[in-house]
Parts: structure tokens; C-alpha cells; sequence
């Protein structure tokens, strides 16, 4: 359900905007997607879990309200970002 302390580190590196960057509303929502996608994969064997599926309700909209700041005020980064993440069909 949650993310290792490895993978996190590779996400903040992979999309920090320069070094020592970890609180860029790209790393957010980069960090945000990866335990969403993990909750998701939890809820497909656990389907009765409501208490995990109400962090997964806040963890959505506290990444929507970082791709919407992002996409007001950043619109050439908020696109980038959603091209690596693939969070747009």
C-alpha cells in the first residue's frame, strides 16, 4: 500500500526541478500518483477496505488541487507533467 523509501527517492529525482527539490508541486503529485496507483492495485483484492479508500479520496483531490495550481499559473510545466505521468488519455 505505501511506498518504500527507494522509490520515493527515485521519483524525487526524477522529477525535482533542481537539486534538493522536494516540495515542487511536480514531485508532489509524482509521489501522490505513485500511492494512489498502489491503493488502487490494494482495492482489487480488498474491496471492502473503506477506511483506506477514503485516503485514497483525499490523496485524488489533494493532486487535483496541485495539477490545478499548477495548470493556472505553470501551464507548460502542468502539460509536461501530465505527458510523464500519463494521467490524460
Amino acid at each position: 500500500m505505501t511506498i518504500t523509501a527507494d522509490r520515493k527517492t527515485a521519483l524525487i529525482g526524477e522529477f525535482a526541478t533542481k537539486k534538493g527539490d522536494t516540495g515542487s508541486p511536480e514531485v508532489q503529485v509524482a509521489v501522490l500518483t505513485e500511492r494512489i496507483n498502489n491503493l488502487t492495485e490494494h482495492f482489487k483484492t480488498h474491496k471492502k477496505d473503506v477506511h483506506s479508500r477514503r485516503g485514497l479520496l483525499m490523496m485524488v483531490s489533494r493532486r487535483r488541487s496541485l495539477l490545478d495550481y499548477l495548470k493556472k499559473n505553470e501551464t507548460p510545466r502542468y502539460d509536461a507533467l501530465i505527458q510523464r505521468l500519463g494521467l490524460r488519455k
